[in-house]
């Protein structure tokens, strides 16, 4: 009796069909996979560009805002509700003219956070969203202060003016 000493193969064979589906599944795939390469350094492109203009937005606001801002207020209240609730317990927030947040929180506690900062653009949006309305009303309380002085100075100077008249008048 002789034994055969190699181990016994088994060869499972596909039919002939199945390779080329599964190698046009395979190359499917890939192509797949490449697209999706492409079109994420396609986003990834377009979100650079977009960070790129962002910035450069971001710094043209804040430098209008600090030249509108300097004549009108040191500093612009921020309704506390405006801000993220993962913000904590803040009592008062004010913004300044060159774009920092001064927030106040109830024990004490401040923080100064930069709203230019890329980290900090949501909450800048949010920020704008309540300052601007609140903006337009100081600069229409400006408006009105300022023409009533004129209001005042042009009647005044009106009778300063005749009686500056009527004494030059006398004098002669």
């Amino acid at each position: 009796m002789s034994q055969d000493t190699s181990p016994p193969q088994e060869m499972l064979q596909l039919p002939a069909e199945e390779e080329p589906k599964k190698n046009t599944q395979a190359q499917a795939s890939l192509q797949e996979l490449i697209d999706s390469l492409k079109s994420l350094q396609d986003d990834i492109g377009q979100i650079c560009e977009l960070t790129s203009e962002e910035k450069g937005l971001v710094t043209a606001f804040f430098e209008s805002l600090l030249k509108l801002m300097q004549p009108l207020a040191t500093t612009m209240p921020v309704s506390p509700a405006t801000l993220p609730k993962e913000m904590g317990n803040v009592i008062q927030a004010n913004i300044d003219p060159t774009g920092h947040l001064i927030i106040l929180y109830r024990d004490g506690r401040a923080e100064l956070k930069n709203l230019s900062e890329e980290k900090n653009r949501d909450l800048m949006i949010r920020v704008i969203k309540d300052v601007m309305p609140k903006f337009k009303q100081l600069t229409s309380a400006h408006r009105q202060k300022i023409e009533d002085r004129i209001k005042f100075l042009s009647t005044v100077t009106k009778e300063l003016q005749k009686i500056s008249k009527a004494l030059s008048t006398a004098a002669t």
